[in-house]
C-alpha cells in the first residue's frame, strides 16, 4: 500500500483490540437503552445521556469502519482483511439497531415532549440527526422487526454486496492493445484505460472488459436483484409511497429540490449535447461510442504520461490560488502519505475519501494511471477531505452530512483545479480546446452519463417490483435509458448493456440511487464557482461556512442560510447550467481551427 494506515492503529492486533472493546460497549448501550421506556418528561435524562452514548459509539465505529474499507480496499485478496469487512458488517447492524432505539423512543412523543427534550443545550446542537430519527419512526416496522431486519441484512442485504466486492477484486479483462499485446488486467484499470486519449485503446478495454464482465453477469444481476428485492420489501413494510423515498431521506433534500433539479436538467441536456457532439467532431467522427464519455479531447498532441509527483503539483497549485487553508491541507494529505494511488493487482476498482472522526485524519484510494482525469479524480477526492477537515470539531451527530452535499465539496474541487491549470499561461488554440474540453467534459458526466444511471434505476426497480429481471432484461433497460438520454449523438452499437454490472454504484447497500447527488453537486458546485468567480478568494469563507453547516439540515436549508440560494426554484439550477455556455460557444469557435475533418 502506498498510504500510511498506522494513524489509525499501529498493527492490526491493536484494531482488533479496539473493536472487541467497541462490541462490548454497544452491546451494553443497546440493553440499557432497549430497557428505557419512550421518551416522556420523566426519561429526558436517560435519553439525553443515552445520546451522548451513541455519539461516542458512532465516532469509534467510524474510526474502525474506515480503517478496515482502507484495508479491504488496497488489499482486497487478504484473508484477514474481508474477515475484518464481515465483523465490520455485524457491528454495523448492532450500531444501528442503537439508532432504531431512538425511533423508537420518539415514535409516541408528541410535539410538546419532543421540543422540550430539543431545548436542552447538550441536545440541540444535535437537533438534524434527532429529527431525521422522528421522520423514521413514521417509516418504521416495529422495533422487533426492525432489529431483525438489521440481523438478517448482515448475512443478507449487505453479504450481496461484499460479494459483489470480493468478485471484481479478483475479476480480470483480456486486453488486446492495438499494437496485438496481450494481457490479462485488473477491473480496476479499465476505466482509466476508457479515459485514454488513443480511442483504439478505449475500444479494447470496453470490448474486452465487457467480456469479463459478460462471465460475471449472472451473480451481478443475482446481486442486484436481491438488493433491490430486500429493499422492496422493506420499503412496503415501511409504508414508504416510492423508491425514491429513503433516497431523498439519506440526500437530505426535499422532494421539490429533486424535481427542480431534474426538470432544468431534462431541459438543459441540449448543452451536454452539444458538448459530446463536439468531442465526436474532436474525434473526426459524427457520433461517440459509451466508451468516448471520459475520454479526454483528441485535440493537438495527445497529452503525454503525468507523473504523479506533477499531478500533485498542479492540485496543489490550483488550491493554494483560491485559498491558502485548503492548498495547505492538500500538501499535508500528500507530505503524510495519506493517499494510496499506485495501480496493482488485488487492489479494487474506483475512488473514495474516508475519514476518522477519533483521529480526524482521512485516507484517499485511487488507482492513478497518469491521465488528466486522474489528475482531477485527485483534485476530487481531495475536496471530500478537506470537508472532513472543515468539519473538525463538531460533534458526530451534527457531522453525518448527505452526499448530495459531499459532492458539492469535490465537484468544486475539480473547478478550483480547472480554473488554476488555465490561469497557468498562455495556450495555443489546440491546447485552449482540449482545457475547455476536459471542462465540457464533466457536463456530459453529469447531465448525461448521471441522469442514465438514474433513469436506469428507476426502470430497473419498478421492474423488480413484479419479479426477478433477467440479464437480457437488465441489459436492455441500460441501452434504452442510454439512447433516450444521450440521444443521436450515441452512435448505434456505441451503447454500454453492461454498464450495470461494471458500476460499483448500483451495489452499494447502504444507499440506493446513488446517482443524482452527483448532478446535484456539479450544478450546486458551477453555481458557488460563479460566486467564487465574482467574488475572488473572499467567497471561500462562505463555502467554509457552507460546508461546516452540512451536517445540520436539509439540502436547500443549508444553501439558503450560507449561500442564500433556493434550491427548490427550477430557475437556481438553469442558471447553473446556463453557466456552461461561455466556454462551449468559445469552444464552438474553435472547432474549425483544431479538430479533425470529418470523414
Amino acid at each position: 500500500m502506498d498510504w500510511d494506515l498506522t494513524g489509525y492503529f499501529h498493527d492490526f492486533e491493536g484494531y482488533e483490540t479496539f473493536v472487541s472493546e467497541l462490541e462490548v460497549d454497544c452491546k451494553g448501550l443497546l440493553t440499557s437503552l432497549h430497557s428505557v421506556p419512550p421518551l416522556a418528561p420523566v426519561t429526558e435524562a436517560t435519553w439525553a445521556s443515552g445520546t451522548d452514548g451513541y455519539e461516542n459509539i458512532l465516532a469509534r465505529f467510524a474510526h474502525a469502519s474506515s480503517y478496515v474499507g482502507c484495508l479491504a480496499a488496497a488489499e482486497s485478496h487478504v484473508p484477514r482483511h474481508q474477515q475484518a469487512e464481515s465483523r465490520i458488517a455485524s457491528l454495523a447492524a448492532e450500531v444501528s439497531k442503537l439508532s432504531l432505539e431512538f425511533v423508537r423512543a420518539f415514535r409516541t412523543a408528541d410535539d410538546a415532549t419532543f421540543e422540550a427534550f430539543m431545548s436542552k443545550p447538550a441536545i440541540a446542537t444535535a437537533r438534524p440527526a434527532l429529527e431525521r430519527w422522528r421522520r423514521e419512526a413514521t417509516h418504521s416496522m416495529a422495533p422487533d422487526l426492525e432489529a431483525l431486519a438489521a440481523d438478517l441484512g448482515t448475512d443478507g442485504l449487505h453479504a450481496w454486496g461484499r460479494l459483489y466486492n470480493r468478485m471484481t477484486s479478483d475479476l480480470r479483462f483480456p486486453m488486446v492493445w492495438p499494437d496485438g499485446r496481450r494481457e490479462r488486467l485488473p477491473v480496476s484499470q479499465r476505466r482509466s484505460l476508457m479515459a485514454n486519449p488513443d480511442r483504439a485503446v478505449r475500444v479494447a478495454a470496453f470490448r474486452g472488459g465487457n467480456e469479463g464482465w459478460s462471465g460475471a453477469a449472472q451473480l451481478c444481476a443475482a446481486a442486484l436483484n436481491h438488493i433491490a428485492g430486500t429493499r422492496i420489501i422493506l420499503d412496503a413494510r415501511r409504508k414508504r409511497p416510492s423508491s425514491t423515498h429513503a433516497a431523498l431521506e439519506q440526500a437530505a433534500i426535499s422532494e421539490a429540490t429533486l424535481h427542480a433539479m431534474m426538470r432544468a436538467v431534462s431541459g438543459g441536456a441540449s448543452v451536454a449535447r452539444r458538448a459530446l457532439e463536439l468531442k465526436a467532431r474532436a474525434m473526426g467522427q459524427t457520433a461517440v461510442g459509451w466508451y468516448d464519455l471520459e475520454a479526454p479531447f483528441e485535440v493537438g498532441e495527445p497529452d503525454a504520461f503525468i507523473p504523479w509527483e506533477t499531478a500533485c503539483a498542479r492540485v496543489s497549485r490550483s488550491f493554494h490560488r483560491a485559498s491558502t487553508d485548503l492548498g495547505s491541507y492538500f500538501d499535508r494529505c500528500v507530505a503524510q502519505n495519506w493517499i494510496d494511488y499506485r495501480p496493482r493487482a488485488g487492489k479494487r476498482p474506483g475512488a473514495f475519501c474516508t475519514s476518522s472522526e477519533v483521529t480526524d485524519e482521512t485516507r484517499i484510494f485511487m488507482t492513478y494511471q497518469g491521465t488528466a482525469g486522474d489528475v482531477s479524480t485527485l483534485a476530487h477526492e481531495a475536496g471530500h477531505a478537506f470537508h472532513a477537515e472543515a468539519m473538525r470539531g463538531i460533534r458526530p451527530l451534527a457531522r453525518q452530512y448527505p452526499m448530495t452535499l459531499a459532492e458539492s465539496a469535490s465537484t468544486f474541487g475539480e473547478l478550483l483545479l480547472a480554473d488554476g491549470l488555465r490561469k497557468e499561461g498562455h495556450f495555443d488554440d489546440a491546447a485552449r480546446a482540449r482545457m475547455l474540453g476536459e471542462g465540457l467534459g464533466d457536463a456530459v458526466s453529469f447531465l448525461l452519463d448521471i441522469p442514465v444511471r438514474y433513469a436506469f434505476e428507476r426502470a430497473f426497480y419498478e421492474e423488480r417490483r413484479k419479479g426477478e429481471v433477467s440479464v437480457a432484461r437488465i441489459s436492455e433497460l441500460m441501452v434504452t435509458s442510454q439512447r433516450n438520454i444521450v440521444g443521436p449523438v450515441l452512435e448505434v452499437g456505441g451503447e454500454d448493456p453492461l454498464f450495470w454490472a461494471s458500476k460499483l454504484h448500483f451495489f452499494l447497500t447502504d444507499i440506493s440511487f446513488y446517482n443524482f447527488p452527483y448532478t446535484f453537486g456539479f450544478l450546486l458546485s458551477r453555481a458557488m464557482f460563479q460566486r467564487y468567480l465574482e467574488e475572488g478568494p473572499s467567497f471561500m469563507g462562505a463555502w467554509v461556512a457552507f460546508l461546516r453547516d452540512t451536517g445540520q439540515a436539509e439540502a436547500h436549508l443549508v444553501a439558503s442560510r450560507t449561500l442564500g440560494e433556493n434550491l427548490e426554484d427550477e430557475m437556481f439550477w438553469r442558471r447553473a447550467i446556463a453557466s456552461l455556455e461561455p466556454d462551449l460557444t468559445e469552444l464552438e469557435g474553435l472547432a474549425p481551427k483544431v479538430f479533425k475533418p470529418l470523414p
